[in-house]
Formats: structure tokens, sequence, C-alpha cells
């Protein structure tokens, strides 16, 4: 009768707690997110499984275990039983993104529904001094390794899946010394509109994402005469953005909800952007 009671106890907590989640709208789809044991990446992971998504973090850096480790705890503590892996892949790498889909598929089975494309590289540089480490050490993630990581997840999307990549409102915007970053997600909003055109026959979708400057460990790698430009100029409450504000795009564009969108780079920067 006790142990009853308790169980009755602890279902009426977990009942309570998920009145405070968002609705279940991923639940049981499988999410891949590269670049997610911190920043903005975190943020998405974590909101994807608050939804109910089953999330795989990928992290590069050995030093970045702990956080990886920590998200993958805070997820599976969620009352919505939602669950996670963290996996060690250096996507500049070319044999990382086999070892991402190997384990995913390992723990969550054959299907993949939602990949995020957030791993990303950024160095400030001005063009006379740009050398060629410096080109590879950014474009080898932000688009060679995106590019790997869709190529090693396609056979095994689900139909009507969810490609969704991370671009940045300096894709468009010319900002000095920043090249190689704001090039390298140029390329992102090239890929994908190819690959939306491409993938959409079994209904999935493939969108961007280019956020405005918005709270994060990035953020403090960008000048910071141009974060001051940026929050001056930005119409909403001239401030940067928060990275729920982001990851609710996301989360949006990896649900059935956006079914009818796909091919298009959705600025999320407070109107910063405006076209």
């Amino acid at each position: 009768m006790a142990e009853a009671a308790k169980e009755q106890e602890s279902a009426s907590e977990r009942g309570l707690l998920l009145l405070l989640l968002p609705a279940q709208t991923l639940q049981g789809k499988v999410a891949i997110v590269s670049g997610s044991s911190r920043g903005l990446g975190a943020d998405m992971a974590l909101d994807l499984a608050k939804r109910g998504a089953k999330v795989v973090i990928i992290y590069a850096s050995p030093s970045s275990t702990p956080k990886a480790d920590t998200l993958v705890q805070t997820i599976k503590d969620l009352p919505n039983e939602s669950s996670a892996i963290a996996v060690r892949a250096d996507l500049s790498q070319p044999s990382a993104p086999a070892e991402v889909v190997k384990q995913t598929l390992s723990k969550f089975g054959p299907h993949i529904h939602i990949l995020v494309n957030n791993a990303a590289v950024q160095i400030t540089r001005a063009l006379a001094d740009i050398t060629q480490t410096d080109y590879e050490r950014v474009y080898n993630v932000n688009v060679r390794g995106t590019i790997l990581l869709t190529q090693a997840v396609l056979p095994h999307l689900a139909p009507r899946a969810r490609v969704v990549n991370i671009s940045s409102v300096g894709a468009r915007a010319g900002f000095a010394a920043l090249s190689l970053y704001t090039s390298s997600k140029a390329a992102l909003e090239g890929l994908t509109r190819s690959w939306a055109a491409e993938l959409g026959k079994t209904g999935t979708t493939v969108n961007c994402v280019a956020p405005g400057p918005v709270q994060s460990e990035m953020l403090d790698s960008i000048p910071t005469h141009i974060v001051q430009m940026q929050m001056d100029n930005t119409p909403l409450e001239n401030r940067v953005g928060t990275p729920q504000e982001v990851s609710n795009v996301v989360s949006w564009l990896a649900g059935d909800e956006s079914a009818w969108v796909t091919g298009q780079v959705l600025n999320v920067s407070g109107g910063w952007t405006m076209y």
C-alpha cells in the first residue's frame, strides 16, 4: 500500500512537471545536433528534448566532455521520458560523421528524423592575413563537415524528416575581418536551397535559421564594435537575442507544423535584417 501510494505521488509530480514543458510535438523523434555541448547548440538540443525528442549531442573537444555529460543528464532528468547520448566527433575530420550515425542508430534505432547542423568555427582575420590553415579550419567544419554529416545521415532519414542548417545574419552582411566565417555561412544558405529542391519528394524539408547577435560564447569572439552596431540597429528593444528565442524557431522547423516550409532562411534577429 505504501509503495503504491509513493508511485502514485511520483506519477502526480511527473504529471505536474510535464505541464511546465512545451507541447510534446517531437515525441519519439530522433534528433542529431552538431556543436551542441554548449552555447546556442546546447540550448537547441535541450529544447528539442523538452518537446519529446531523443537527442544526440555532438561535440569535438575533450574539454567539452563534462558539459556534454551534464546536458545528457539534464535531458534524462526531464519528466517526459526523453533521452540523449553524447558523441565526441571532430567534424573537421571526414571520418567523424560515420561514427556519429553509427552511435545514433545503435542507441535509438534505424531512423533519424531531425538533423540540426550547428557546428561552426569563427576566426577574426583581415583578408591580407588569412592563411591556408585559417581557411581549412573554418571551411572543414562549417561547410565540408555539414555536407559530410548530412550525407552520412541521408540513408537513414525517415520520410518527412527535417534538416535545419544554422547560418548567421553575417552571411548577407559585410563585416570586416570576418570574411571566412560569413562566406562559410553564405555557403550553408546555398546548400539549404539546393537540398530542399533535392529532398522534397519524401516530404523532407531543409531550412536555415540565421540568428542575429545572441547571448553566447560565440558572440564573445565577435568584435565588440560589430555587436554594438547590431544592437543599435535592432528595432526590437536594441538588444541581443536569447538562445531560447532562436531555439523556439529551430524546434518549430523540426516539427510537423512547418511541413509546408522548405528552402527558406529565417532571420531571427529582432528585425536587424528585413528581407
